[in-house]
């Protein structure tokens, strides 16, 4: 009778051990299927710990490395002097680094060559600023941040020339042009005049200067800023035919140029954004570029 008796309470025994294990194994999932904050946080690289003020995962830490050309030109920086916070580009520059929390001394500044920045490869810099056209294609390459100037091309021509009497886009398809290479400037060139005669590219801008004043071009392409300040300072004998319209429903931007795939780009954004929204891109843009806000429009 005992061992009739002890059957039924092994039976449910094993009932219960065997629930009691299903129900571990089914929690074991559950766990495994559910959502995990800390990898999101991880993945999606934008929480408030990654963009800690002064404490991003730069170049060199502590240090935030910003790069440009060399010469740099005005009216983006001012007498060739990236680091004295002076010139339009300068200004945003230190702008950025501040909201990203780097006071002036912890910015190095870096040299590198125009096409270069935006060139496939990894970068030694945390970003460029370098009058670099956000582009579909070049963002095949390299991030951008959102747009801190929002852009135009210009005409530039000799007074005396024929190419300064044009009106229009049409006046200039007969005309020997010319622009900095890897530039929209030069894709302007190509892509909306469509010239008769095959365009100048050069490798800088100041080339594109000599060219013009030797009569080796009937006219260049530049940014309307950069026009401006050629026309006021250094090619004095030459003026600002007029501007392109802007291509497509969206205007022609610069942003800062950073690597395929940074930590750093939407921090990098994000500051830039924030110094658009409380109105200092537009107050560093009166300081610097007041001037470079009216030319005819080529159409």
């Amino acid at each position: 009778m005992t061992s009739t008796n002890r059957k039924p309470h092994l039976a449910q025994r094993a009932l219960r051990r065997a629930a009691s294990a299903a129900t571990v194994a089914l929690l074991a999932v559950a766990v495994g299927c559910a959502p995990q904050p800390e990898d999101k946080a991880a993945a999606s690289g934008t929480s408030a710990e990654s963009c800690a003020k002064g404490a991003l995962r730069t170049k060199t830490s502590g240090k935030l490395t910003i790069a440009t050309d060399e010469p740099a030109y005005e009216p983006w920086f001012k007498d060739d002097k990236p680091a004295g916070g002076k010139g339009f580009e300068s200004a945003v520059a230190y702008a950025v680094a501040k909201q990203l929390g780097y006071a002036k001394g912890n910015v190095v500044w870096q040299s590198v060559p125009f096409n270069k920045a935006f060139a496939p490869g990894e970068k030694t810099f945390d970003f460029d600023i370098n009058q670099v056209s956000i582009s579909t294609e070049r963002k095949k390459a390299v991030d951008f941040s959102s747009g801190y100037y929002d852009v135009r091309q210009a005409v530039i021509a000799l007074k005396s020339s024929k190419a300064a009497k044009a009106e229009g886009v049409a006046d200039l398809k007969g005309l020997k042009l010319g622009a900095q290479v890897g530039t929209t400037s030069l894709d302007y060139i190509n892509d909306v005049v469509k010239p008769t005669q095959e365009p100048a590219a050069y490798a800088k801008n100041d080339q594109a200067k000599s060219a013009l004043k030797n009569g080796q071009v009937d006219a260049i392409v530049v940014d309307l800023p950069t026009a401006f300040y050629i026309t006021a300072a250094e090619v004095t004998d030459a003026k600002i035919v007029g501007q392109f319209e802007n291509q497509g429903a969206a205007p022609e931007q610069f942003g800062l140029v950073l690597d395929k795939g940074s930590a750093l780009t939407s921090c990098v954004t994000s500051a830039v954004d924030a110094l658009r929204k409380d109105g200092t891109l537009a107050k560093i843009e009166k300081q610097w570029l007041s001037e470079a806000v009216d030319a005819p429009v080529l159409k």
